[in-house]
């Protein structure tokens, strides 16, 4: 029995590897089948490929060669392309200058200027680091004695200004010692309520307000400077005036009765698509980097909030942090509030292009953009110092800045066009619910005051009052304080759009010659006020701008929301202190161009002449023209005529001549 079982496994485990063996076999087969058949495919398709290659025809292979060419030499190609551009636009050049050099001269200016800036990159790409390290003997030598150096610089500075407002006072009077006191008195408060006192950084204070007075003594009172700002301001205007073509097409021919919407609104549009396609081609970046870097070699300040108040010249306050994006993280609490205060101390180009349209003189709103860029950090800086040591120490070849999601430049103009849908609707329905506030408001204001026998009590009235010290301080005459003070007040608790309409309305009656005064009411402001004014409304300082600020920051660093809430009430006192600042120099330099032979020839022919002080200004300038060379015997220059001198004769006597002579 047991031999029987033996014998029925064996021949099972027999029967077993027969299987397997079958099974084995008939898979190498199958493999077998398989290789070969990949085989007569992969031979089927080289055929097909030899075939295709053969029936090819003579022009395509000739285009494939071609393409092959262009992708081996394509550097050198592309420089090729590039001197022949740049030759071709040098022979433009040159035929314009030959051809009406004073008509050329603008291109000319702009040609050289960029031919500069594009050398000046080049040799400091190839041997900025071979030039940094020859230098290093004069870099050792400086470091030692910085201290010193630093502090005489300071002193001889300061000795500079103090003779040179002497001269200025002797010469032009003393108004201008008013703003120089008051920029004084702004910078003591805010060394008096630092958050770090004593910790004050001097070299971004005393650099930061010495480049503004730089910049503005170069543009306000130097023929060129001057000169060269109204001419760009006067391209500006031009340049928006294209604007007017779509609001006509979209519009219609009446686009113009509806002012605000219809013209003022779509300029928003078109400098968002212009400023979206600089911003796609780099020019934005480099033309922020420059600036930027001018600021961190001078101030001390570190790269990123460097590049943050650079930004703000050109971009808005929730616009200029995408610049700085990959940074707000790792930001101390004193680089966030510089990049808050540059936002809130400036206005974004869309939006200045708006206020021109307004009738605001576009070359004062460009140099307060400019001016402002300093103050910010200097103000920012000292009401509050740095304690931290900051995380981002990179220089300004290594800070990489966003460049944007477009493609193409038609898809950075659509864009651009696309985002400002959102900014004028933001305006629109703001303007709309704070006109309808304040309206509101002054009824309350009223209604309370009626009761206390003040029916006049409004909220521009409160304003008035609180903020005419500050008006005062910044160089505003005292008959003009009061209104300045209002528009100070409305652009701080509403926005800069309503101050901006406000001022414009005076500008407008100004201009059109009417009463100074109706009712005891003062209608109008002097030019000088006026200047002064557009300078500190120049910024983002409000409220609403402070909540629209502390989200976006918030929005792109989540994990640093509440040190961004923190530093959010500080950066907007900054702010408006920097735009304040900005009109204290506007108002040390600037000089109006008052022309008054007009003025007091059209003042003198009314019935009813009232003393304003242009009017006393004006009649200062005509007694200083007159050459007295006997008592009865002398003769009236600058085009003013002997009825202006009897006026003035009237309402304010010289001291250095008699005017019996002439009455």
């Amino acid at each position: 029995m047991n031999r029987e079982r033996m014998e029925l496994n064996i021949m099972e485990k027999k029967n077993d590897e027969r299987g397997r063996d079958n099974k084995a076999f008939e898979s190498e087969e199958q493999d077998q089948i398989y290789v070969d058949v990949d085989s007569a495919s992969e031979v089927a398709d080289n055929a097909q490929k030899k075939t295709e290659q053969q029936n090819k025809s003579l022009l395509e292979n000739k285009m494939e060669a071609i393409q092959g060419f262009l992708a081996d030499h394509r550097g050198q190609i592309r420089l090729f392309i590039h001197l022949v551009l740049a030759a071709g636009f040098i022979a433009i050049v040159i035929a314009a200058c030959v051809l009406n050099f004073h008509r050329a001269l603008g291109l000319l200016v702009i040609s050289l200027v960029t031919v500069f800036f594009l050398v000046w990159d080049w040799m400091m790409e190839h041997y900025g680091n071979w030039v940094w390290e020859e230098l290093h003997p004069i870099r050792d030598l400086l470091s030692r004695n910085w201290f010193w150096i630093r502090w005489v610089i300071y002193v001889l500075v300061l000795v500079a200004l103090v003779c040179w407002l002497a001269l200025d006072t002797a010469q032009l009077g003393t108004r201008q010692l008013v703003s120089f006191f008051g920029l004084l008195l702004f910078i003591f408060l805010m060394l008096l309520f630092s958050k770090h006192p004593f910790r004050w950084p001097w070299q971004t204070l005393f650099c930061g307000i010495g480049l503004q007075y730089v910049f503005g003594l170069l543009i306000l009172r130097t023929t060129f400077g001057f000169g060269a700002l109204a001419w760009l301001g006067k391209q500006a205007e031009t340049f928006m005036s294209f604007t007017d073509a779509g609001s006509k097409f979209v519009f219609g021919n009446n686009y113009t009765d509806h002012f605000f919407v219809f013209q003022v609104m779509p300029i928003l549009v078109f400098l968002s698509s212009v400023i979206s396609i600089l911003y796609y081609i780099g020019f934005m970046q480099w033309l922020i980097s420059k600036i930027g870097l001018v600021m961190q070699v001078t101030m001390g300040t570190s790269p990123v909030e460097s590049m943050a108040a650079a930004g703000n010249i050109f971009l808005g306050h929730t616009d200029s942090p995408l610049l700085i994006r990959p940074y707000i993280s790792g930001l101390t609490l004193s680089e966030i509030h510089a990049v808050m205060t540059g936002g809130f101390a400036s206005i974004s180009g869309t939006i200045l292009g708006a206020f021109i349209s307004f009738g605001v003189d576009a070359a004062h709103l460009l140099t307060a953009s400019l001016l402002s860029a300093p103050a910010s950090l200097a103000i920012a800086k000292t009401f509050w110092p740095e304690t931290e040591t900051p995380n981002v120490t990179i220089n300004d070849h290594g800070l990489k800045m966003d460049k944007g999601e477009s493609k193409n430049v038609l898809e950075a103009a659509s864009q651009g066009a696309s985002c400002a849908v959102g900014l004028v609707a933001n305006i629109a329905v703001n303007l709309i619910s704070f006109l309808a506030l304040l309206a509101f408001f002054d009824a309350v204001l009223s209604w309370l005051g009626g009761m206390l026998d003040c029916p006049e009590l409004s909220f521009t009235l409160i304003c008035s009052y609180v903020f005419m010290p500050l008006s005062f301080m910044m160089g505003i005459s005292w008959e003009d304080c009061f209104i300045v003070a209002e528009l100070i007040g409305i652009k701080t608790f509403l926005n800069e759009f309503v101050a901006y309409q406000k001022l414009s309305e005076l500008i407008k009656r100004r201009k059109a010659g009417g009463p100074e005064y109706v009712n005891n009411v003062k209608q109008y402001i002097s030019v000088h006020s006026e200047t002064i004014a557009t300078y500190a409304l120049c910024g983002f300082s409000n409220f609403a701008a402070l909540g629209m600020s502390v989200g976006a920051l918030s929005a792109l660093a989540p994990e640093r929301r509440s040190d961004i809430s923190t530093c959010g009430l500080r950066a907007l006192i900054s702010g408006s202190v920097s735009c304040f600042m900005t009109a204290c120099i506007a108002g040390m330099l600037y000089i109006p161009d008052l022309q008054c032979p007009h003025f007091l020839s059209t003042e003198f022919s009314n019935n009813n002449v009232t003393i304003s002080n242009q009017l006393v200004t004006c009649c200062t300038l005509l007694y200083d023209s007159v050459t007295v060379f006997e008592p009865w015997n002398m003769t009236i220059g600058e085009e003013f005529s002997q009825s202006s001198l009897q006026g003035c004769c009237t309402v304010t006597p010289p001291t250095h001549f008699n005017c019996t002579s002439v009455l």
